[in-house]
């Protein structure tokens, strides 16, 4: 794959086609599901059971593949490429970073399925025996199997393209960048404006979905604990507070808003979590959490690839192939999310935070919740626990926690996150649709961002007044299917690119070529003194104006007498200076010089010293893959003409290597 070319999206702050085209499909399909709902419902519902009938086996597969080679990605030496450029550093700490990761992956359904769905596998498994302890095991890994590695894999993947072909090759953070592999710079056309468009619909109606039937449950919750009516006035009330604090959320922007709403979303998990592992059976969930992950590693390939085919169950259709076909379908959205909060990152340091990490809390979640709801159904006679959950999963969290002491402080926790997670849910969603309609660009008016926050909320609003949230629901699952194929075709394609930067990297460590002019004698004094030099910002550029500027010229000149396409361009703001060198159809070569500020060693600083001269500056040298960690101020002029002969020679042999 060559080197992408500048993005022509990347200054645009709206794409109108996208963004008119997202918004006239949103208006005619949310009006065709309000007005006809159990028409449309009717319709995706087969739709819907034609593809898990015939194509559950893709879906299977798919997800397999998918979790192997995120593992693999991680455990290889590709897992040492960053996201980014070689100098880039993260822009989030672990903390923040995984905030986000929890909240907008899969926060607000760990509050709905911890005490649901292990109950409702442990009340009706899919073999055996019902309230048995043997369905209480099976419940527990049933639950690590849908909410585990699987479902993180399938979010990775789609972050990692995207994180990989925006900040390592410049493409525009969106969709549109997966299919680079594909079909090259026909990205900026309309097959990259209808993957986008795609992508915004997808988000739109899996958040309102999710939105619209959220209210009901949280409806019911207060209900429940309140005695607050169960009507369309208080879920469309509901509806107008989460988006309007969504709104607010997402107008403060990414580090502000949606982070800190995140980390308090993490901070009440956490407090809930050990709340409830503290007054519950504390010393069983410890053991059933080590025996749970032992049960489900040993298990994980029997139910990766278990269809059933020999005993046909519609359970499998009711579960695992709707979690992953709800996965798939949020993919472009959370995968989004999360490669916009990880830049910086080495491909392992992503592939442990984004799969390994929220699976084990999510497995302990699971654990704290499923277990001790099971231990009180199976151990103690709470049977009304399971009846409850049985007719109405929605309550089963506040059922769940009505058994302990002080409920009524733990159901006010809980209902604060279940609105908050909402809010993070809509305010990300509302950020990404955003990104998405205007070309990858995350400044941008904030007209645009409460537009996309409101017509979540408004579709959510629409649809459950006149129905049809189980069609755009059912619709959004369904339209996993063609997705998957073309996310397994860009993986595919993204493993070719990784192979392409290790080699490049492989060509940059090789000492078999010509002898650097840089080791020609030079008198040891100066030597010294450039060692102990700490410049200041204007010795740097005078260097560069003085040296570097000649010697790149120089280059240029010779490499134009060869009829090579070939330029010297100066950042006159930054004081960064690059040479770039065409090569057609093959890798473009750069080569920059610019300022790097650094901290001066205590040994060199005075006591009266102010925080301008705490700073000293070194020329650093980057190529196209970033920074390089090395400083050529004070060099001579036929010493850096030999260093970019020198890294002109190493990507000569690269290109070399990659046509073998």
């Amino acid at each position: 794959m060559s080197d992408a070319p500048a993005s022509p999206l990347k200054k645009q702050t709206l794409n109108l086609p996208v963004f008119g085209g997202a918004t006239a499909l949103i208006l005619a399909i949310v009006g065709y599901a309000a007005l006809f709902p159990e028409t449309a419902a009717s319709q995706v519902t087969d739709l819907q059971n034609s593809i898990i009938t015939n194509a559950g086996w893709f879906y299977v597969l798919a997800v397999a593949l998918i979790l192997m080679l995120v593992a693999f990605l991680g455990l290889s030496r590709y897992g040492e490429i960053k996201l980014g450029p070689d100098h880039a550093d993260p822009d989030f700490s672990y903390g923040s970073w995984f905030a986000m990761l929890f909240s907008a992956g899969m926060g607000i359904g760990l509050m709905f399925f911890g005490v649901a769905e292990p109950v409702m596998h442990f009340m009706s498994p899919p073999v055996g025996e019902a309230g048995t302890v043997e369905a209480a095991r099976e419940a527990m890994k049933l639950t690590f199997f849908h909410w585990g590695l699987h479902a993180w894999a399938i979010y990775a993947i789609v972050a990692l393209i995207l994180a990989f072909f925006s900040y390592r090759h410049g493409l525009p953070l969106t969709l549109r960048s997966a299919l680079y592999p594909l079909i090259g710079e026909r990205i900026y056309g309309w097959p990259g404006h209808a993957v986008d468009i795609f992508a915004i619909l997808g988000t739109v109606f899996g958040v309102a979905t999710s939105l619209g039937y959220g209210v009901l449950q949280v409806n019911s919750g207060l209900n429940y604990l309140f005695g607050i009516e169960v009507s369309s006035s208080v879920q469309v009330m509901l509806i107008i507070g989460i988006t309007a604090l969504a709104t607010l959320s997402v107008m403060s922007g990414l580090d502000k808003g949606i982070r800190r709403l995140s980390e308090l979303n993490l901070g009440l998990a956490i407090i809930l979590m050990l709340l409830i592992l503290v007054i519950g059976p504390t010393v069983l969930l410890l053991q059933s959490y080590v025996q749970n992950i032992g049960g489900y590693l040993s298990d994980i390939v029997e139910k990766t690839f278990n269809l059933y085919a020999y005993e046909p169950k519609s359970w499998l259709g009711g579960w695992t192939l709707l979690y992953w076909g709800w996965w798939m379908s949020w993919s472009p959205f959370v995968g989004m999310f999360i490669a916009r909060i990880s830049r910086g990152r080495t491909i392992r340091q992503f592939v442990s935070g984004v799969l390994f990490v929220p699976a084990g809390f999510t497995m302990a979640w699971m654990t704290v919740f499923g277990n001790t709801a099971i231990d009180m159904i199976l151990n103690q006679g709470l049977n009304q626990v399971a009846e409850v959950i049985t007719n109405d999963s929605s309550l089963a969290l506040f059922v769940f926690l009505e058994q302990f002491p002080m409920s009524t402080v733990l159901s006010m926790i809980a209902m604060l996150m279940v609105v908050v997670f909402f809010v993070t849910s809509a305010d990300s969603g509302s950020m990404v649709v955003d990104m998405l309609a205007s070309g990858g660009n995350d400044k941008t008016p904030v007209w645009q961002r409460i537009y996309w926050a409101g017509s979540i909320g408004l579709v959510a609003v629409v649809l459950l007044m006149a129905g049809g949230l189980t069609a755009l629901q059912t619709a959004t699952i369904a339209s996993a299917l063609p997705f998957s194929i073309v996310l397994l075709t860009a993986s595919w394609g993204l493993l070719k690119a990784l192979q392409v930067d290790v080699q490049k990297k492989d060509s940059l460590s090789q000492t078999n070529l010509a002898p650097r002019v840089t080791r020609n004698p030079v008198a040891w004094d100066r030597r010294l003194r450039n060692m102990m030099q700490f410049s200041r910002r204007g010795h740097v550029n005078r260097f560069i104006d003085e040296t570097v500027i000649g010697a790149m010229e120089l280059v240029a000149t010779e490499l134009r007498k060869q009829s090579v396409i070939v330029e010297v361009e100066l950042d006159a703001e930054q004081h960064r200076i690059a040479l770039r060198v065409e090569l057609g159809d093959e890798h473009d070569f750069e080569y920059q010089v610019r300022p790097q500020a650094y901290s001066r060693p205590a040994f060199t600083m005075n006591d009266n010293e102010d925080d301008d001269d705490s700073k000293y500056f070194r020329a650093e040298v980057h190529l196209t893959e970033g920074g390089q960690d090395y400083d050529i101020m004070g060099w001579s002029r036929e010493q850096v003409l030999g260093d970019i002969l020198d890294q002109y020679e190493k990507h000569l042999h690269f290109l070399h290597l990659v046509r073998e």
